[in-house]
């Protein structure tokens, strides 16, 4: 088994170029919806006991996660997995750890009914929008309609979540040509391809784009929420979907159960139980400061300048 990962890290390694997409500067949206999704997305008013929003586990000065192990909802209930970040979320195939929800609409009705989130439900959503004259104005606007629907609701914040991208890290400027790597982290970018990382952590999200087992040589305890929770297939025990690395110096702590704050302790975890041996302590402490530059910029909707 070691030896065809070797035979398959090199074979990468030699034909990594190009794997990682950079950022479009910016997306279409609809700018109405977005506007409004940004107004529902930090409303508590949506939640079972009024003090719960969607960026209560999805903090933007957190990175847009939660530096908690497992967030916290309605009534002080406790969640069973970590908040991943909603930064460029729109770039992953599916959403939440197994990838139970197909896209940023079908996610967002998840935590709305879940009794240890906002645990309210889609019918007590829609009662609260429809007696409230300020939205009803806001998705007259958006939606032209006077009636409104959950799935607006859905929507609306799901168009929000879309323009939260982060372009433009120095990583990006860098397949641009328009920025230079530090000897350390061209030399840890060097390394995350020689060690594999980016045989999983590729794409324009570097990451966010496929299912895969964590604990290929050494296995993993904690298997929470996993994909075979969705399929109850076997092979899917344990699989996840592969988080993305943008931003990824602000959203600890890190993997599904959170096992660790330390960005360097989250790269020698994956060393040892996907690659099978700990990464020396410079080879490590490279990759670290090469991931730190996939820290893009503010979203251009939460700016005053946009």
């Amino acid at each position: 088994m070691r030896f065809i990962l070797f035979l398959l890290i090199n074979f990468i390694f030699l034909y990594a170029h190009g794997l990682i997409e950079t950022i479009p500067e910016t997306v279409k949206y609809d700018k109405a919806k977005a506007e409004l999704g940004k107004l529902l997305f930090f409303d508590t008013e949506f939640s079972l006991d009024k003090k719960i929003s969607c960026a209560s586990c999805h903090n933007p000065a957190q990175g847009w996660a939660d530096k908690r192990k497992v967030s916290i909802g309605s009534y002080g209930r406790k969640g069973d997995i970590q908040s991943p970040t909603v930064l460029n979320a729109g770039f992953n195939f599916r959403q939440f750890w197994n990838g139970r929800a197909k896209n940023l609409k079908d996610q967002i009705k998840g935590p709305v009914e879940n009794t240890h989130e906002m645990g309210i439900s889609k019918k007590g959503v829609i009662e609260i929008l429809n007696s409230s004259e300020y939205y009803k104005k806001l998705f007259k606007k958006a939606y032209h309609t006077d009636k409104i629907t959950f799935g607006m609701y859905a929507d609306a914040i799901a168009e929000f979540e879309k323009a939260l991208i982060t372009p433009d890290c120095k990583f990006d400027l860098y397949l641009k040509g328009k920025a230079k790597l530090t000897k350390k982290e061209e030399e840890g970018y060097i390394l995350f391809k020689k060690y594999g990382c980016i045989t999983c952590h590729n794409g324009i999200n570097i990451g966010g784009n496929s299912f895969q087992k964590m604990g290929v040589i050494f296995p993993i305890k904690d298997c929470t929420k996993d994909r075979y929770s969705v399929t109850h297939n076997s092979l899917d025990k344990c699989v996840y979907k592969v988080p993305a690395l943008r931003n990824i110096a602000l959203t600890a702590p890190y993997f599904h159960d959170a096992r660790t704050y330390s960005l360097y302790e989250a790269v020698q975890i994956m060393a040892y139980h996907n690659l099978g041996f700990k990464l020396s302590k410079s080879d490590a402490e490279k990759i670290v400061i090469f991931l730190k530059t996939l820290t893009g910029k503010t979203p251009a909707i939460m700016r005053e300048d946009k």
